[in-house]
């Protein structure tokens, strides 16, 4: 029987594959069990949440939090991957990260991503979190390969 969280990480990596069917995937770290390295210089957390429908909340906890801003000063690149049931995927990149997240907090904290019906997803968390701008589902992965679309 598979993990939950196997189900949810394979669509991510799954599109990474499709996406760049020449890439590279490792673990990047053996403590945890969300972050992955990609082509060797490029960082992806995967947090997932398995509520139905719109608005999705995913928690980080103090030990997410490490690892994901640890991963920022080892590596290039570093993407939060946030996976909404099978609604799609929301792919933010390390300044994005720190306006949702705070790297100081040792408390849990939490990211917020909703969307209506054919829009973007909106991203808030924090104290003043929220992002300035939407972000559609289909700006993963190319975002992680250095592409805009």
């Amino acid at each position: 029987m598979s993990n939950e969280f196997e189900f949810y990480h394979g669509v991510a990596l799954c599109r990474i594959i499709h996406d760049s069917p020449h890439a590279t995937i490792r673990l990047y770290s053996e403590k945890g069990n969300s972050s992955y390295v990609v082509n060797n210089d490029t960082g992806i957390f995967i947090k997932y949440c398995t509520k139905r429908m719109s608005p999705w909340h995913f928690t980080f906890a103090k030990n997410h939090c490490d690892e994901l801003f640890g991963m920022m000063q080892n590596i290039k690149a570093v993407f939060l991957i946030l996976v909404c049931k099978d609604d799609g995927v929301v792919c933010l990149a390390s300044d994005e990260i720190k306006t949702v997240l705070n790297s100081a907090l040792d408390k849990p904290q939490g990211v917020s991503v909703a969307r209506g019906p054919r829009e973007k997803y909106r991203v808030s968390g924090g104290k003043d979190g929220k992002l300035k701008f939407k972000i559609a589902d289909n700006q993963f992965p190319s975002r992680i390969f250095g592409r805009q679309e």
